[in-house]
């Protein structure tokens, strides 16, 4: 990024002293050191942001396409589900099978007499 050697770093480290003097240097390179990691921060919590977004979208577009690949097979699978109950409803007349329909309707079955109702028998 910028190309500075410790050349540069100890000129620039001669002038500070120079112009801000002995007493002012450490309070200024303390304050220089502030905002230094501040700005590191900064730039490290919008990567890390921006890694997260870049991360979710990746995420919504690997999610989205098997959602599209399947749908097409949903509603095939619906169109033949919706078959199948259409033909199995009693209700209609064309989904009975032929044995249903020429099945003779149940008869009804003698009544059975109670206890209560038989007569009683007579002694011998």
């Amino acid at each position: 990024m910028f190309d500075v050697g410790f050349s540069e770093l100890l000129i620039i480290a001669v002038v500070a002293l120079l112009v801000l003097g002995p007493e002012r240097l450490p309070k200024a390179a303390r304050f220089i050191g502030l905002w230094i990691r501040r700005a590191r921060a900064q730039w490290y919590s919008v990567k890390a942001e921006l890694e997260r977004e870049l991360a979710s979208e990746e995420l919504k577009s690997s999610l989205k396409n098997p959602l599209a690949d399947l749908e097409p097979q949903m509603q095939a699978l619906e169109t033949d589900l919706r078959k199948e109950i259409e033909g199995l409803d009693p209700t209609r007349p064309e989904a009975r099978t032929d044995a249903e329909q020429t099945e003779a309707p149940p008869t009804e079955a003698p009544p059975t007499e109670s206890p209560a109702q038989k007569p009683p028998l007579a002694p011998p």
